[in-house]
């Protein structure tokens, strides 16, 4: 059955365009572009433009995001914001009481770093499995494959922003317990880290969401490599560590290696800026240079990301 096209929603008609909410119309040979196999050189910008036209139905598929995630449950959103409290509080409990460390107020230390981490593996877990989990919606409908993947991405930013509310919070509850937490200028680095924390998880998860529609073996792979780069990332130990300690082993190739993992300098930005408790915790050398690289590089591979992507969109119905 072929694919019928239509516009997110009513408007107008006209033979050579669908209609939309906003002011500019949605072109069907564009809309017929952008849903079709293309050449992987070509066509990033129609592919761009088609997402753009279609943001009302990449809205509403984050609004279903969010909402299946909650689905059924009594409180809801609440949980965006009870679900990170609750890990802070046992946090402190297994790292301050069971464990002992004198780290003051580590369990803040370790939920900054889980805030950047979690975000890249929520959109690069929920990415790898969006276009199979929406075969119904690809058979019927044609549209931007794009705005399934990145769906996911707004999704996990709005959870996101959530948590960072609970990471303030928690900082205050810190500065009225005694602890120095006034921020620095390391704090104006957040944004970029952000977005190339984002850039890259929807790089990773936008060619992922394509592979595993050709083989469903991949999510399960997916598991145990976000898993492995948990354990890569300092993410519940101090970046310094395995700095000094590949340092000190001669190790300067694999030393750069682990630096050169964009996460690795994501979640030390995010660690340097939100945690001022104690100088062994702090990324020692200029992060915004890296990061700027980083940003570069992160671009370069979501265009290739999305021109893989739209290369194998074209048998996404047939497979699925």
């Amino acid at each position: 059955m072929p694919d019928v096209i239509e516009a997110p929603s009513g408007g107008a008609r006209d033979p050579a365009v669908a209609p939309t909410s906003g002011s500019r119309p949605v072109r069907t040979d564009l809309l017929v572009r952008a849903s079709t196999p293309s050449s992987f050189l070509h066509g990033f910008r129609d592919g761009v433009t088609a997402i753009w036209d279609y943001r009302e139905l990449l809205d509403q598929l984050v609004r279903k995001e969010l909402k299946v995630k909650y689905k059924e449950s009594v409180l809801g959103f609440f949980w965006s914001m009870a679900r990170p409290m609750l890990q802070i509080v046992i946090y402190y409990v297994a790292f301050t009481i069971f464990l002992g460390s004198r780290q003051p107020a580590f369990a803040i230390f370790v939920f900054t770093g889980l805030l950047a981490w979690g975000l890249f593996t929520d959109v690069v877990g929920g990415c790898t499995g969006s276009v199979v989990g929406n075969g119904a919606l690809i058979k019927k409908t044609a549209f931007p494959r794009e705005v399934l993947p990145l769906s996911v991405v707004g999704a996990a930013l709005v959870n996101f922003f959530f948590q960072l509310v609970v990471l303030f919070l928690a900082l205050v509850v810190a500065a009225l317990a005694g602890f120095r937490v006034a921020p620095g200028l390391d704090l104006l680095l957040v944004p970029l880290a952000l977005v190339v924390g984002v850039v890259w998880a929807t790089a990773v998860g936008m060619a992922l969401a394509a592979a595993t529609v050709y083989l469903r073996d991949i999510q399960y792979l997916v598991d145990v490599m976000l898993l492995a780069g948990f354990w890569l990332s300092p993410v519940v130990y101090p970046i310094t560590y395995p700095i000094d300690n590949l340092t000190k082993r001669g190790h300067s190739t694999l030393l750069e290696i682990y630096l050169a993992n964009p996460m690795t300098n994501v979640i030390a930005t995010f660690q340097r800026a939100f945690y001022t408790m104690g100088e062994q915790f702090t990324f020692h050398g200029s992060l915004l240079p890296r990061l700027l690289v980083l940003l570069l590089v992160g671009l370069g591979a979501l265009w290739a990301s999305q021109r893989l992507f739209a290369r194998l969109r074209g048998k996404f119905a047939q497979e699925l």
